[in-house]
């Protein structure tokens, strides 16, 4: 039986803002209490964990950790500086060593303490997720790639990963618990406020490979999984529904801005005529350009 401890009352805080360190050029940030409070590993079902986060800045990606009599699991692993954070969490709940960490693709604030988890921990991503790292001069490449899907079998417990295509990114992964009915999107989902208090909103990395109008068929392959619970690349546990609707969003961005390039819009002006404050996405006027230039092959 793996060994689990019982959860410390949040007073007992991790304090991260007293930890002076540089890595990868960024400095660890400061918390309050209350956002300490807020980052501490909590239950998401049963051998299921996330460690939160809500943003690419400070408070990094979720974390999801399945624990098994043989070890543990892990999604993501927020930057650079986060490996003493993320074990010492996880030590909260068990005594078993992490053995095989999931990237839901490359960017620091998901994959960024790859490097030190690799001495003793296998790292497995999506091939082009591996090949953004490598060509981004990031730490910690992964060791054992994947192209559509794969599986981890550990401990009794199975954590499949699947690529359905292209999105946030071109190497997004989806991490999925079958006997808990519950997924890990990385960036393909987001949702929520920052820390600071602003709203989050989906982002479309073309340097990347990202793609803003193959985003929905990806998200629909992920709807033809079986689950209930979504752990988010930022922000707090959803539904399946709430995948549905973030979809649907993504579908009307791209809809309203082919409307207005229908009806005379150019580049330089799409950003001021495209409204999407009733979908709660602050997006900047760059990002309608990119969508712009993708809808009409400028890209």
């Amino acid at each position: 039986m793996h060994t689990l401890k019982t959860l410390g009352s949040l007073t007992a805080l991790v304090v991260l803002g007293s930890i002076m360190a540089m890595a990868a050029g960024q400095q660890v940030p400061r918390f309050t209490p209350e956002q300490e409070a807020r980052l501490q590993i909590r239950g998401v079902k049963d051998g299921l964990y996330v460690i939160p986060g809500f943003d690419g800045g400070q408070s990094g990606g979720n974390v999801a950790v399945r624990v098994t009599d043989d070890g543990v699991i892990i999604v993501d692993n927020k930057f650079p500086y986060s490996f003493d954070f993320i074990t010492e969490q996880v030590r909260k709940i068990t005594d078993q060593p992490i053995k095989y960490v999931l990237n839901t693709h490359h960017h620091d604030d998901h994959s960024g303490s790859n490097a030190d988890f690799l001495p003793t921990a296998e790292v497995i991503a999506h091939k082009n997720a591996r090949a953004n790292i490598v060509r981004n001069n990031q730490p910690g490449p992964p060791r054992v790639i994947f192209a559509d899907e794969t599986a981890v079998f550990l401990g009794g417990a199975e954590v499949q990963m699947f690529h359905f295509g292209r999105g946030h990114t071109n190497g997004d992964a989806v991490a999925y618990f079958p006997d808990l009915r519950t997924v890990h999107t990385g960036d393909l989902i987001v949702f929520g406020q920052r820390l600071d208090g602003s709203t989050l909103s989906p982002f479309w990395d073309f340097g990347n490979g990202g793609s803003v109008l193959e985003w929905p068929a990806t998200l629909t392959g992920l709807l033809a999984l079986d689950f209930d619970t979504v752990i988010p690349g930022h922000g707090p546990l959803l539904t399946k529904d709430d995948v549905r609707i973030f979809r649907g969003k993504m579908e009307i961005v791209i809809d309203r801005v082919r409307t207005e390039i229908a009806a005379g819009a150019t580049r330089d002006d799409i950003g001021s005529r495209v409204d999407t404050a009733d979908l709660d996405w602050p997006l900047a006027p760059s990002r309608f350009r990119d969508v712009f230039d993708e809808l009409t092959g400028a890209q």
